[in-house]
């Protein structure tokens, strides 16, 4: 017997439309839900870089030892007329198969612009290379995180920056290297946001190179470390479309505290021009305190 849910499929009626749109809606592994949720117009709005002027972008690199035979570069965005001088700063983890210039792809720049014209306190935005698939954790290939705690936190201080509290921001390899670094860096992390985080539950459903083998898995897996991060200003966006968006979710089960959720939304930049406003404020304000 066909069961409520063909019949609807099979329906062309308005009615039923309406109640298929709403069972997708639920059903967040349907194969294709994206494309129909973007055809009825249920992902939500793309974010929209702030039309104001970035304030000064300072850049530069350094050769990694914790990363062994990289040249990693950075680059520092201030808010406009502040130096750097004492100034809190946050640390932008960018995505598989980016760099640090995401960041300004993206328009982070503008948009702490905006966030600290609109009162939000002052501090600095920096991005940093971590390897195009180094997923920020220690690995045989090399340490990224070590290289943001030894080698890059120092050169930002010698900028003026403060260093002894900072913020982290990541976008999708970048989002599971913020939660990462954070638990294991309580004395340095003062908040955490994570943008659309690559999380999974085992190393057989994980992306090819993210870890090394089962061994490397386990030691970072973010579902066993949750307790490392209780406590902590935490925030976590998710898009409901999002490849990632069933692990996300009960990921964020084990942690009632934790700000942000899920809404609607893609694995996209857009998806990360939307939330950057509130995850601007959230970091600027906890790293005033």
């Amino acid at each position: 017997m066909p069961t409520r849910r063909k019949l609807l499929i099979a329906g062309g009626a308005a009615a039923g439309l309406t109640a298929l749109a709403a069972g997708l809606v639920e059903a967040r592994v349907l194969p294709g839900r994206a494309t129909v949720h973007e055809f009825l117009g249920l992902t939500g709005e793309d974010g929209v870089v702030p039309d104001i002027e970035p304030g000064e972008r300072l850049t530069g690199s350094f050769v990694s030892a914790a990363i062994p035979g990289t040249e990693t570069a950075w680059a520092v965005a201030l808010p406009p007329g502040r130096p750097a001088d004492g100034l809190p700063v946050a640390v932008y983890l960018h995505g598989r198969g980016a760099d640090h210039r995401h960041a300004e792809t993206v328009g982070l720049g503008h948009f702490l612009a905006a966030a600290v014209g609109a009162g939000v306190p002052p501090f600095a935005l920096a991005a940093v290379d971590g390897g195009a698939d180094g997923f920020w954790h220690p690995r045989a290939s090399g340490d990224p995180e070590r290289m943001i705690v030894e080698e890059f936190l120092p050169r930002l201080s010698t900028l003026g920056l403060s260093t002894a509290r900072i913020g982290l921001l990541g976008h999708s390899m970048g989002g599971f290297g913020a939660l990462s670094v954070a638990g294991r860096h309580r004395d340095t992390v003062a908040a955490a946001v994570a943008v659309s985080p690559a999380i999974w539950r085992g190393f057989d459903e994980a992306q090819p190179g993210a870890f090394d083998d089962v061994a490397d898995f386990d030691r970072h897996d973010l579902f066993t470390r949750r307790p490392e991060l209780a406590g902590l200003p935490l925030r976590v966006d998710c898009g409901n479309d999002d490849p990632f968006a069933p692990n996300v979710a009960d990921y964020l089960d084990g942690l009632p505290d934790c700000e942000g959720g899920m809404t609607p939304g893609l694995h996209t930049d857009g998806f990360l021009r939307r939330v950057a406003p509130a995850g601007l404020a959230f970091l600027g304000e906890r790293l005033a305190r």
